[in-house]
């Protein structure tokens, strides 16, 4: 059996097992010739043909090797004894997309830009616009060192006072769009509902620009109007009976009371000889109106969750706080008041729902209120505990001023929270 002629002279370019075709073996030490067959095609000593051992090197398809009269040689690649290497790549770099493959690759979409929201003017604000060490800080032995020394010692701000500064500002956050409802909810009377939407309405008008106002919701005797600063000679009855007469803030604000805070408080009836209850048509036509000239609604919602008014209050909410005592039946109610909003198709605001744990009375004696916060932590997000206030016991009207600091503290945290929810 005859063998196959062997080519011994790799970079002449044959294919190993065929023997030379017409082209003559170049001599050593120079270059592989320019043959080319005859049907116009490069003949297997053209460049065009993978050296053994290199199948990593890229093809040179509009390159041909240089002959005795010298061809030109691409930028940047160099002779390799009888060959030719190229360039690397650079790291990352791409390879050159094939012929046609630009027209099938789709066109990068450019980004589009968007648009800040609008700031107030309040949002600009001396912590914001002043370096730290050129503002007195607000008090203590810190303060002292800096008017004992002429303002040349500043040691700047507790981070009491930083945090207290940040938890103002997510209190003031803008509220673009619509009016954002916040009911206060409670299935047993007697644990701070009222309390709880007259702290949460002061804190949010005190350092808000827009307008709050806190409806009283309570299909019976509500007690809103007795724990919020300023009296009105009208009530939310007053204002369902006259809704077609009031067109301006100017004509609105004669139904709400606002003496002493910038919170606007609409009360409900009273009287004891008010026969008609507070229903859910009433509600729906005080906020409609109300949701033309204010930017949060807070209703303290009356005692239980079956009351006709609760309807048109939960498909309303944006957010709601539910308040518990700190007691064993009081905790266990206001987890039961989750499982029916669960129940009744409102996961996400059971879900997303601020638990206030309330204190402030002084009840909850002997009882593990950590364990009642554990607990609520593992159905919601956020729990704020109201600690014990003399202020707040005494039931009289609330003032802010009035609070001890840790009251104050969890009432703006509160309000910021509210805040947080209503802008995701």
């Amino acid at each position: 059996m005859s063998q196959p002629h062997q080519n011994h002279d790799d970079d002449a370019g044959n294919t190993p097992g065929e023997g030379p075709d017409e082209a003559t073996t170049p001599a050593a030490g120079t270059g592989p010739q320019d043959a080319t067959d005859t049907e116009g095609q490069r003949s297997p000593g053209g460049a065009g043909t993978a050296r053994p051992g290199a199948a990593d090197v890229p093809e040179l398809s509009d390159w041909q090797p240089a002959n005795d009269g010298g061809a030109s040689i691409p930028d940047g690649a160099r002779p390799v004894g009888d060959g030719l290497v190229l360039p690397a790549r650079t790291l990352g770099e791409s390879a050159p997309a094939a012929s046609g493959d630009a027209d099938r690759r789709p066109a990068p979409e450019a980004a589009q830009p968007v648009a800040p929201v609008p700031e107030s003017a309040g949002q600009l604000t001396a912590d914001r616009l002043l370096e730290p060490r050129d503002r007195e800080p607000v008090g203590g032995w810190r303060r002292l060192l800096f008017r004992a020394t002429f303002g040349r010692v500043n040691v700047g701000d507790s981070d009491a006072v930083r945090i207290r500064r940040q938890t103002e500002r997510r209190i003031s956050a803008p509220l673009p769009g619509t009016t954002r409802y916040v009911p206060v909810l409670s299935r047993k009377g007697g644990v701070g509902k009222t309390t709880v939407t007259t702290l949460l309405g002061m804190a949010l008008a005190q350092l808000r620009e827009d307008r709050i106002i806190a409806l009283d919701a309570n299909p019976d005797r509500g007690t809103l109007s007795d724990r919020s600063p300023g009296k009105s000679a009208y009530t939310a009855r007053h204002l369902v009976q006259n809704r077609f007469a009031v067109d301006t803030f100017a004509k609105l604000s004669a139904y709400a009371a606002r003496e002493g805070s910038r919170l606007h408080v609409l009360a409900s009836d009273t009287d004891p000889r008010v026969a008609e209850a507070f229903d859910d048509a009433d509600y729906r036509a005080v906020t409609d109106l109300l949701s033309k000239y204010y930017s949060i609604v807070l209703t303290d919602s009356g005692t239980g969750m079956v009351h006709t008014v609760m309807k048109g209050t939960l498909e309303k909410a944006d957010a709601v706080v539910l308040v518990s005592g700190a007691s064993v039946d009081e905790a266990r109610l206001a987890s039961e008041t989750l499982s029916w909003l669960e129940a009744h198709g409102r996961t996400d605001l059971a879900q997303n729902a601020i638990v206030v744990i309330n204190q402030s009375a002084g009840h909850g004696h002997g009882v593990k209120v950590e364990e009642i916060e554990a607990h609520f932590r593992s159905r919601v997000a956020t729990v704020v505990r109201l600690p014990h206030d003399p202020h707040l016991a005494q039931g009289s009207q609330v003032e802010l001023d009035r609070l001890t600091p840790a009251t104050r503290d969890a009432v703006m945290e509160l309000a910021a929270l509210v805040v947080d929810e209503l802008k995701g």
